[in-house]
């Protein structure tokens, strides 16, 4: 048994660093719960399953120590190379983490998928915390049963209801993870909240405007890449950002829907992206968007690779 420091609360030498990995069935809520967590939005949401594609690394620095996030695409049946690149990115952060953040919908019954995940976990021996997500949206009487249920299906560390959307129940649930940490040094500076790139930001933040103004019109056939990025500065006007990127589909079909009657759609999607953008850099952005067609790119092992998802880089 380790020895009792004699350290006071809030001592660095008391300070808890480590990883936590979010996993869950898609359109559970990881994204928005990871962005709650660490205070800002990093991660982007939508209401369409599967829309995180990659490890998404975001870090929370407090009086307690560091918890390093991983925010992981949605574990699903993969029909596509895209799909089974997604699900191996989810389930490769098991071992290698402190904690296991398993969310899940308030539902008294579990799914294949459920049952799948939780043979899963029965494989690991990182603690599982199991969070019920979006209890928001449901009486508090119906929790009950959830957390039963799970109690019932495996050997979890803890169950904790929470709202990501509302921030109900998420302080309980840091203060757990921070509990199950090691003390610790810092693995990164106070200040960083990721490790993406502003160039990879950028074009989560397009994909991001694309999927929510597209709704059910185009599926998830949608790649960003961006070709250049570069500031510039302006006599008397200060920093201007130049960004071009393009919105890669699948189809000519689906080409002329996200560009639109007249260019609308593009201006949109264009428009919501360049604000959220110039928050980000604090700086004014020109952002120019093409779009072109890649066909049956979720099955190209060389066009998934030159959009950002190697499998070999898991």
């Amino acid at each position: 048994m380790a020895e009792q420091s004699n350290e006071k609360p809030g001592n660095p030498a008391e300070k808890k660093a480590g990883f936590a990995t979010i996993i869950g069935r898609p359109n559970v809520g990881k994204s928005t719960l990871m962005n709650r967590m660490i205070g800002q939005k990093i991660a982007i949401t939508s209401y369409k399953p599967q829309t995180t594609r990659t490890k998404i690394r975001t870090i929370y620095t407090g009086p307690e120590g560091q918890i390093v996030f991983l925010d992981t695409p949605g574990i699903h049946e993969s029909r596509t190379k895209l799909g089974a690149y997604m699900v191996k990115a989810a389930k490769g952060t098991l071992k290698e983490v402190d904690v296991i953040l398993w969310l899940v919908e308030p539902r008294a019954s579990l799914t294949q998928e459920d049952r799948a995940i939780i043979e899963m976990l029965a494989e690991v021996r990182t603690p599982v915390i199991v969070v019920i997500n979006k209890i928001d949206k449901v009486k508090k009487a119906e929790i009950l049963p959830v957390i039963d249920l799970y109690a019932r299906a495996g050997s979890f560390h803890g169950i904790i209801p929470v709202s990501a959307r509302t921030g109900d129940g998420v302080d309980a649930l840091m203060e757990e993870v921070f509990r199950l940490l090691p003390v610790g040094e810092p693995f990164y500076e106070e200040d960083m909240v990721t490790t993406q790139t502003e160039r990879e930001i950028a074009g989560e933040i397009i994909r991001e405007k694309a999927l929510r103004l597209l709704q059910e019109e185009v599926p998830h056939g949608i790649a960003v890449t961006i070709e250049s990025m570069k500031m510039r500065s302006r006599k008397g006007k200060g920093e201007i950002c130049d960004i071009d990127a393009s919105i890669i589909c699948e189809r000519e079909g689906h080409k002329r829907i996200v560009i639109g009657k007249g260019g609308e759609m593009l201006r949109k999607i264009g428009t919501d992206a360049r604000k959220d953008i110039e928050n980000m850099l604090q700086c004014q952005v020109n952002l120019k968007l093409w779009v072109k067609v890649r066909r049956d790119w979720k099955d190209d092992d060389t066009q998934m690779r030159s959009f950002g998802y190697d499998e070999r880089k898991l």
